[in-house]
């Protein structure tokens, strides 16, 4: 087995910045590119642990945050850790709570210790900064570990996105300096570039975090509301300045296409919202883009959500049964199709990491981007859903 937190780079794409890589976790290997369902109250929502791994899920998310006001990280700690806690013997990825206190914007106060803030739940007065989001997460025994950041709004200053940044920069090096103390053994500490839309900042950023000698780094701060090219921009921004032998995480994007794009650009982890948030409204991921399977033109279709899809929602029921499902407020009908969507996002991943080693890579990406319609509105994470 490799040494804990090496990642290895396998292939590279002669046409883009695209890669497969590996990286080794306390909990196994991760094969990159790859998307991570997001488990937000240690439960990737309506599918079980079980059903993750049949369809080829490696790794997964949960939300310090949510997980800090309930049940509590300290009951986790004594229940033996996340991993056990919630049956998910893989790796999983924590964030740090950042972004969801910093949404709360008429119920928190910043200081540059950390920021008060209240409980979407019941209005408690909290605090949570660097060393807290060290602790909570140090409790929770995750794989990986996001330093505490604040994720600057859009549309924001240059001022505000600088001043921002920077205090994001010192809370990263408070969790560098106490992560000896406040991690357990094996875990990661990955940092998350921002400042906002502005390429100085995200240069600014990138090699402040590069600096501090982290394990991976993130690109934070985008993903909520910007234009679709001003993503991709930021990206670059922040790719530019990072190194090419630590992993690089793109924080909850995006659209099947904006993955495709993103791993061009160098990405090799991502998280979404998207596939299980679709299915609750009853729309499913296709190879031609996402439809909505409580159309009526579905009502007696005897056809999988998607021919030749390998899913268990696909291989044993039809449209029609789905549809009726959803419409009668069935909850298998919202399983069945968070289990296709996620199917179809990790075959995505899987499908590019070949086209990568094959030297197929931009020919899939020009083929995406002709037959893949792209009719959906990114989602953000919000922090009290």
């Amino acid at each position: 087995m490799m040494e804990i937190g090496t990642f290895q780079i396998l292939e590279s794409d002669p046409s883009s910045a695209a890669r497969v890589g590996r990286l080794q976790t306390a909990h196994g290997v991760v094969d990159t590119p790859n998307f991570m369902p997001v488990g937000t109250r240690a439960s990737v929502k309506s599918v079980a642990p079980d059903r993750l791994i049949e369809i080829g899920a490696q790794m997964v998310l949960g939300n310090t945050y949510h997980l800090h006001l309930r049940p509590g990280s300290e009951l986790i700690r004594d229940l033996g850790g996340l991993h056990r806690f919630m049956n998910w013997s893989g790796p999983i990825l924590t964030d740090s709570g950042g972004y969801q206190v910093f949404s709360l914007s008429k119920l928190r106060k910043i200081e540059e210790n950390g920021v008060h803030f209240r409980s979407h739940i019941d209005g408690q007065a909290l605090f949570l900064g660097p060393d807290e989001s060290m602790q909570i997460q140090g409790n929770l025994g995750s794989d990986v570990v996001m330093v505490f950041d604040e994720c600057a709004p859009y549309p924001c200053t240059w001022e505000y996105a600088a001043d921002s940044m920077r205090r994001s920069l010192r809370w990263a090096r408070r969790c560098r300096d106490v992560r000896g103390k406040l991690l357990r053994s094996g875990q990661l500490l990955f940092g998350i570039v921002q400042g906002g839309l502005y390429a100085d900042l995200r240069e600014e950023s990138a090699r402040g975090l590069v600096d501090l000698g982290l394990d991976g780094y993130a690109i934070g701060g985008l993903s909520v509301g910007e234009p679709i090219s001003e993503l991709y921009r930021g990206l670059e921004a922040s790719v530019a300045h990072l190194p090419e032998e630590r992993p690089r995480y793109s924080m909850g994007s995006g659209t099947p296409l904006q993955i495709v794009e993103s791993v061009a650009r160098g990405i090799d982890l991502f998280d979404c919202v998207l596939p299980t948030r679709l299915a609750r409204n009853g729309s499913a991921f296709t190879g031609r883009g996402v439809v909505s399977i409580k159309a009526a033109t579905n009502r007696a279709l005897e056809d999988p959500i998607e021919c030749g899809c390998g899913c268990y929602a696909c291989r044993e029921f039809s449209r029609a049964y789905i549809r009726h499902l959803i419409n009668v407020n069935e909850i298998l009908g919202f399983v069945l199709l968070s289990i296709h969507n996620l199917y179809y996002y990790l075959r995505l991943m899987s499908q590019i990491r070949f086209a990568i080693e094959g030297g197929t890579f931009e020919t899939f990406r020009q083929e995406m981007g002709k037959t893949y319609v792209d009719r959906t509105e990114r989602a953000r994470l919000e922090p009290v859903e």
